[in-house]
């Protein structure tokens, strides 16, 4: 291998291996904290599948799409049914029907059965919703999240309707979120520098040039919605095992309104947008979930503001798309412009000049 191959090879990895590092840091110092912390970095971890997955489809490209949290509930709610002791599933559901009635697995199995669930729902919108592009997409899966809250909502019998579905298993540990993190990054980051990733690139930049060139730009979106339904619907899965208990209103505009914003925030066409972005607005939600319940600062004391999450959220996404509308990485990957530097020999220090690609090239 020559030299300049062994360091492309190094730069392409160094964008997983960042990403990867991050959340390793995260889980580490939610397992030494305490078991509240350790629950915050374990839905953190959680919605980092959650938005890598959005990022998948939305970022590669470029529809926006305000139905994707109906692949979460579909998750959410397949794993719970799966993963209800079975005695308990009586008492609480006692109409379900047979097949589900005695339908049982553990949670890592669950959790894999829930993505293949909402890959499922995925498919049956793909041949509607991946031929139509723009604001036409965005709102036929819209009407697709409004459906499936509704069918929850009203199939008591199965999801207990708009009571809450309770009794699944809590798992707030961060070694399972953690896995599916590490997992969902690797393998986004794959799709994306593969030949099918490439030409949704391609499409999402000029769809009309991309045409033009041969590429089958529904085959490719398709494609993009399948993997991407899945590792949303095992966000749902790892979701509702934090919580041990579900309702539809959990999984419908305001967690839509969240995860766009915190892939807007961090950057809408680079998986380390999705993952910064996801770090940044969840702690600053984690702020203003204290402050909304009041505070008091020596003599100061500021009462509760309840509603402040949403509105702070919605401020600073406004900040951002008035001020830097490519997000916090500017659309850029992590770590490429300082190893394609060292792998090219190029002067470092005050003869740098920042190149194309890199973080630093933007300021």
């Amino acid at each position: 291998m020559s030299r300049t191959m062994f360091w492309e090879a190094l730069r392409r990895r160094a964008v997983p291996a960042s990403l990867v590092g991050i959340v390793c840091i995260a889980a580490f110092l939610g397992s030494v904290g305490s078991v509240g912390f350790m629950i915050q970095i374990s839905t953190l971890l959680t919605f980092v599948v959650v938005v890598v997955g959005l990022y998948s489809f939305v970022g590669l490209s470029g529809v926006v799409s305000f139905g994707h949290i109906s692949f979460m509930a579909i998750g959410a709610y397949v794993a719970g049914l799966l993963t209800i002791p079975l005695a308990t599933k009586h008492v609480l559901l006692p109409e379900l029907p047979g097949f589900l009635a005695t339908a049982s697995a553990g949670e890592p199995l669950a959790t894999v059965i829930a993505g293949v669930a909402a890959v499922v729902l995925a498919l049956l919108i793909v041949p509607v919703a991946m031929r139509l592009s723009g604001i036409a997409a965005a709102m036929v899966l819209l009407a697709v999240l409004v459906i499936v809250n509704v069918v929850i909502s009203q199939s008591d019998a199965i999801t207990g309707g708009l009571r809450a579905m309770t009794g699944i298993p809590v798992e707030n540990h961060v070694s399972t979120p953690l896995v599916w993190a590490i997992i969902a990054i690797v393998v986004v980051f794959e799709f994306q520098e593969s030949s099918v990733g490439l030409r949704l690139r391609a499409s999402r930049d000029d769809e009309i040039g991309a045409r033009a060139l041969g590429v089958n730009v529904t085959r490719e979106r398709s494609v993009a919605l399948v993997l991407s339904a899945f590792f949303v619907g095992v966000g749902g899965s790892l979701y509702a095992h934090l919580l041990g208990a579900i309702s539809p209103s959990a999984f419908y505009l305001e967690l839509t309104f969240s995860t766009l914003a915190m892939l807007v925030v961090g950057g809408m066409t680079s998986l380390s947008g999705a993952v910064i972005g996801t770090v940044a607005i969840f702690a600053l939600k984690e702020v203003l979930r204290h402050v909304e319940r009041g505070l008091t600062l020596g003599p100061v004391h500021i009462p509760a503001r309840p509603g402040l999450q949403l509105v702070g959220v919605g401020v600073v996404t406004l900040l951002i798309l008035a001020l830097r509308p490519s997000g916090i990485t500017r659309g850029r990957e992590i770590g490429l412009g300082s190893l394609r530097r060292i792998g090219s020999g190029r002067p470092r220090g005050g003869e740098n000049v920042p190149e194309e690609g890199s973080l630093a090239a933007s300021e």
